[in-house]
């Protein structure tokens, strides 16, 4: 009964850790849970006023396909302020939720036997989205030395006959590692030697970056437009993650072909979410300033505080709102049970279990000597994660 393309995906691992803790909770037992990508403040209020008035005038009817015209308006607005890129409104496509404009997108773009080249640590999704539009992901592994940042030489090597696309996220989830200008500059210099790859650019963190301004890769590479589709979205920069809304940019004929597969899918996102999209991006955006502060002094406490403890190496991310140590020196210990520390999912749920700390393991995002850690929790939060995860890590012989 099930079809060979459900059963090459298998399920979230953020998610299987979310639903453990929550498990755990209701039994009464005390978690600290840092493992969902998911901001801990509310929505700005002029947003949600926005909702509000659009449901008291009686707006609830479908919208286009693409999203209604307003909204699209605004956000080619907001790619040409904040972005300094060129979008005509037809060139995009609102989605429910900026996953969805990413699975839609390698469903337009993927076929049978092609590869996308995805650097590691990756979102658990990508390689999934890949599977299920029956293309074969190819994991670049990088390092930790280089703040998991894929160089031009290893994107070289990766590149095949069928290659048929690359998949970037700066700010990354699960590292919170930025691109630098140089960098993408040498990402795309490669990429003029192959112009069969497409690049699919997922900068949903964009308004959280904490060393200098958001570059993305068309930003240093224009030419690159015309086989670029931009994913984003207002889940993180506005704390509306249950509002799904997201979207994608893209040359005309892909952004028609998505809207094709969605209009036979899902149709358009929420009208009343798309009515609060269009007023966080026509609005002021101070609040998303007043988080991305908040968000950095986390950022200080948390990395400071996992490299004091012994054998665990962090570096200071430079976007998003998580972070990802090394954790290597830990495998293979023994915990107190008599169990062996064989891998970051051992870790993981070793911790929850026996110190009621939620975390993500590193084997979901392709890296399996790491962990990510997310800072969007309060900061009494993450003083009490920190500490649980120090007592866990000190118990192991």
């Amino acid at each position: 009964m099930i079809s060979k393309r459900a059963q090459s995906v298998s399920p979230s691992e953020t998610l299987k850790i979310s639903a453990k803790a929550k498990e755990l909770k209701r039994q009464g037992k005390s978690i600290i849970s840092l493992s969902a990508g998911e901001p801990d403040f509310k929505t700005p209020g002029h947003i949600c006023d926005a909702a509000i008035e659009a449901i008291q005038n009686g707006f609830h009817g479908y919208t286009m396909n693409t999203g209604m015209p307003e909204l699209r308006e605004s956000i080619s607005n907001k790619l040409q302020r904040d972005n300094e890129l060129e979008y005509d409104p037809s060139q995009i496509v609102c989605t429910n939720g900026a996953k969805q404009a990413l699975g839609f997108s390698m469903l337009a773009m993927l076929d049978e036997g092609d590869e996308i080249i995805i650097p590691a640590p990756y979102w658990v999704s990508y390689p999934q989205m890949a599977n299920v539009a029956g293309a074969t992901p190819v994991t670049v592994r990088t390092s930790f030395e280089n703040n998991f940042r894929m160089t031009a030489e290893q994107l070289e090597d990766a590149i095949t006959p069928n290659t048929k696309a690359l998949m970037l996220c700066s700010p990354s989830n699960p590292t919170g590692t930025c691109y630098s200008k140089d960098e993408l500059q040498a990402l795309a210099d490669v990429l003029a030697n192959h112009p069969q790859i497409n690049i699919i650019s997922d900068e949903i963190y964009e308004y959280i970056v904490f060393d200098g301004e958001h570059t993305g890769i068309l930003n240093v590479a224009p030419e690159l437009k015309e086989r670029t589709v931009l994913i984003n979205g207002f889940s993180k920069g506005f704390a509306m993650t249950g509002w799904r809304l997201g979207y994608l940019a893209a040359p005309q004929e892909f952004a028609d072909a998505v809207a094709k597969i969605q209009s036979q899918e899902t149709s358009a996102p929420s009208c009343i979410s798309q009515k609060a999209g269009e007023a966080a991006y026509n609005g002021q955006l101070d609040p998303v300033l007043k988080m991305k502060e908040a968000f950095q002094k986390r950022r200080n406490y948390i990395v400071d505080a996992l490299s004091a403890i012994e054998g665990v190496k962090c570096f200071k991310p430079s976007g998003a709102f998580y972070v990802f140590p090394d954790i290597s020196h830990y495998l293979d210990k023994t915990a107190s049970s008599g169990d062996t520390i064989e891998s970051s999912t051992d870790l993981c749920m070793y911790l929850i279990e026996e110190h009621g700390l939620a975390a993500v393991p590193g084997d979901a995002f392709g890296e399996p000597n790491g962990i990510r850690l997310s800072y969007a929790s309060s900061m009494d939060e993450l003083k009490e994660a920190t500490q649980r995860l120090q007592n866990g890590l000190t118990e192991l012989s």
